[in-house]
């Protein structure tokens, strides 16, 4: 009893309490399924599971993630079985289990009862099989002379102990009818007499306890052995945690109570709740516990024939890995344990090693001639019992599932009336409606204000990415097709990134802020996939250069000034900078104070046109916007989203990496060859894939511009372009088309594909057969459809 209650009505008396403590959050039915850094833990809760299948309007399972100042681990230890042989028949338990089963469900599983057991705890389980009215044929002890409580409560009711004994090995064909027991030599390891069978239907067996040390395993802590309580414990660890109970060794009940009210008072102190701390301070619990012996290391049970000519003496019962299947692996020349491991699949199952694994690198540590402790564990990992992907997912729903990403200037353009779209994770708006504008008249009046005056863009979602070292300048020309070795400080270039196979893989403009520091820019979808690659590459490849990548695409907000009246706008806000075209050339950059703000002004242009791209810090981007549109107002300052971006671009056969590329084009393909280093003293990647007869072939589908003859039709992107559209069907497709626009500033349709041979074939009229039956006629041209000198960029 505990303080005079049953030990059952103690512990709910004590959960009624907590229920009702305000400050306090009980999880029934839940596991701390991971232990990660800074004291960060995910719970699984299963909230329905017990209620069957389905429980319409309620969530079947939750996970929780908890990070705590302090963290209490108590979750005690697990019961060892003992390996026989044929200790994988129907009907052999653990002893643990056996009460559970009598005490928890009121469930005999069998009649006639042989227990074997190397420690005291072990006779409790045949206590319960008499007290639930069953037989107990006999009790198999290792130990030669055991006198505690529970040996001497068992014996006064008369059991039969075989003590020095061990159980060699059950007897049965579909289940347990017997058990095969031996004299064993003082330390357990030899059988030392003949063998007696008993009748019985079912045995349980106790080889001790190992205490739970999964969870500080998982924070990088390498549990330590040991010889007196004959299991780890936790080793040293860098986290604010406390332990009580079976974890570290403890099993006396009134030691189990006295440590994890230590553990709890401790831990209120630790987070602010002393007041709590003070009023259990003289807390005293009173039980008893039953007189003890010392258990003894017995984890092989030894047979009357070697291990290998035994029967089999299974060690991890998800994986059958034997006995025997150990002592081979060190035959093998296996000596770590986690190669052990992985030749015999030990712990491999989804229990970890719960179960079987101390008795399995005790047997490898027997074999190899080592201590326990100079064989050592494997390593635990999370999860500490399996997570179903549903909890892992649950929580990711609406935004959560794909997390949205807004730019410093979102809550404007919403206020503004703007329609958005999804690039990759942000929230980008794709134009600015007014007065009912439906999108193409929308995209049309924003594409003339950007020509004809100034528009405005938030081009914060570029991907930027700022790369440190003095090996930077190397590493770029590596990455990059063409040169960078004279890229001087405050000036910029746009570069082509391939793939191993040649292909482009993005684009973007980098800048060169100082000899051994450069910003590069990235698609915006391709962020995340450019920074990989970087890092792949410097990681596995290069790691000699001295180079560091940071993504920095969330620390700047960037708006895009252009059009012919974008020096003006700027002129009335910049207060440190020459915008002059003398001081200020194309592709080049400087500092400069943009509305008091500090900013890094860009003079690069996805339009064609004068422009300037401002970046200033994130948390100053909707003042620094809103202080352009103000400066911009007598100039009537359009905004203008992502598809006008997408027309501006195409007139002027700027090229979408993803769009008008697809991961089988080159920079030659593109006509781009113009991008592509040919002295550069290091191979670049993608080079050597050049030489390849493939990407050497003049029929490869290359970029072209298309014009449709019929000036307000829009060719449908996607549609393949072919040479004949009488020809038999299957009809031979020489292309397909990749971007497509009507230009109001041209007054013309305009579209851009790829098509065999096509930069050979200008002035060719091609095909394009739509779904609806209409076939669509285009003249192959030039891609670029505006400004084909680019003298509007360079005012």
């Amino acid at each position: 009893p505990i303080n005079g209650q049953a030990p059952v009505q103690w512990v709910a008396d004590a959960v009624k309490e907590l229920q009702g403590l305000p400050d306090v959050t009980l999880l029934p039915r839940s596991t701390a399924a991971g232990y990660y850094d800074q004291n960060f833990l995910t719970v699984l809760e299963r909230r329905t599971d017990h209620l069957g299948e389905r429980v319409s309007g309620k969530t079947r399972q939750r996970l929780h993630r908890i990070r705590a100042k302090r963290v209490v681990l108590a979750p005690g230890a697990h019961e060892r079985p003992l390996v026989f042989g044929n200790n994988d028949l129907p009907g052999c338990l653990v002893a643990s289990a056996l009460s559970t089963y009598v005490n928890r469900y009121a469930v005999a599983p069998g009649n006639n009862l042989v227990l074997m057991t190397c420690n005291d705890y072990g006779y409790q389980a045949a206590l319960d099989w008499l007290d639930a009215g069953r037989k107990v044929a006999a009790v198999v002890d290792s130990r030669h002379t055991p006198s505690g409580a529970r040996y001497q409560a068992l014996k006064a009711r008369g059991v039969k102990i075989y003590t020095g004994h061990g159980l060699i090995e059950a007897v049965g064909k579909k289940r347990v009818s017997g058990a095969k027991v031996a004299a064993l030599s003082s330390d357990g390891s030899q059988v030392t007499g003949a063998a007696e069978l008993l009748a019985c239907d079912i045995i349980a067996s106790s080889g001790g306890w190992s205490p739970v040390v999964h969870l500080t395993a998982h924070t990088g802590s390498r549990p330590v052995w040991s010889d007196e309580l004959n299991g780890f414990v936790p080793g040293e660890s860098v986290q604010k945690q406390l332990l009580a109970g079976g974890i570290q060794g403890t099993y006396a009940l009134s030691k189990v109570l006295a440590e994890g009210l230590t553990a709890g008072r401790a831990a209120a102190d630790a987070t602010g709740y002393g007041d709590i701390s003070a009023q259990v301070q003289d807390a005293e619990i009173k039980t008893e516990d039953p007189q003890e012996d010392a258990a003894q290391a017995l984890f092989l049970v030894p047979h009357n024939k070697p291990v290998s000519r035994a029967p089999k003496q299974f060690v991890d019962y998800q994986n059958d890995v034997t006995a025997a299947g150990i002592e081979l692996a060190v035959r093998e020349g296996f000596e770590s344990i986690e190669h052990i491991k992985r030749y015999t699949a030990m712990g491999f199952g989804t229990d970890q090693g719960k179960l079987g694994n101390i008795n399995g690198m005790a047997i490898a540590a027997r074999a190899m001639g080592k201590t326990i402790a100079e064989t050592g564990t494997t390593v635990f990992r999370p999860n500490y019992t399996p997570v179903t992907f549903g909890a892992f997912a649950g929580r990711d729903a609406h935004h959560l599932f794909d997390p949205a990403r807004f730019t410093a200037m979102h809550a404007w353009h919403v206020k503004s009336g703007a329609e958005f779209e999804d690039v990759g994770q942000w929230k980008r708006p794709w134009f600015f409606p007014k007065n009912g504008e439906d999108m193409h008249q929308a995209v049309n009046r924003e594409c003339q204000a950007v020509r004809n005056s100034v528009g405005i863009l938030d081009a914060s979602t570029l991907g930027k990415i700022d790369i440190q070292g003095a090996d930077a300048r190397e590493f770029l020309a590596r990455i990059y097709t063409n040169a960078w070795a004279k890229l001087s400080p405050g000036n910029c270039r746009y570069g082509l990134m391939c793939k191993e196979d040649g292909m482009v893989f993005d684009d973007g403009v980098t800048a060169c802020i100082n000899d051994n520091h450069f910003v590069m820019t990235t698609t915006t979808g391709g962020a995340a996939g450019v920074l990989q690659w970087l890092e792949l590459w410097h990681q596995t490849e290069w790691p000699e250069l001295e180079v560091y990548f940071g993504s920095v695409t969330d620390h700047w907000s960037t708006m895009t000034v252009t059009g012919p009246n974008s020096r003006k706008v700027l002129e009335k806000i910049c207060e440190d900078v020459d915008l002059s075209a003398e001081a200020f050339p194309f592709m080049g950059w400087r500092d400069a104070t943009v509305a008091g703000v500090k900013a890094r002004i860009f003079r690069i242009s996805f339009t064609g046109e004068l422009s300037f791209e401002i970046n200033v810090q994130a948390n100053y981007g909707l003042h620094t916007w809103e202080a352009v549109m103000e400066a911009g107002a007598e100039f009537n300052i359009t905004p203008y989203g992502t598809e006008t971006m997408h027309v501006l671009r195409a007139e002027k056969g700027f090229i979408i990496v993803g769009q008008d590329t697809d991961g089988s084009v080159t920079p030659f393909d593109l006509g781009m060859d113009w991008c592509v280093g040919k002295t550069k003293p290091f191979p670049f990647i993608g080079q050597r894939s050049w030489s390849r007869s493939d990407t050497a072939r003049t029929d490869r589908k290359q970029l072209v511009g298309l014009k449709c003859k019929e000036p307000k039709t829009v060719i449908p992107e996607g549609a393949q372009i072919v040479l004949d559209p009488n020809h038999p069907v299957p009809v031979p497709m020489v292309g397909h088309v990749s971007s497509s626009y009507y230009s109001a500033n041209l007054g013309h349709n305009i579209a851009m594909g790829v098509v065999k041979g096509g930069l050979s074939r200008m002035g060719e009229t091609v095909y394009c057969p739509l779904a609806d039956g209409r076939v669509l006629e285009a003249e192959i041209t030039s891609p670029i459809f505006y400004d084909p000198k680019g003298e509007r960029q360079h005012v």
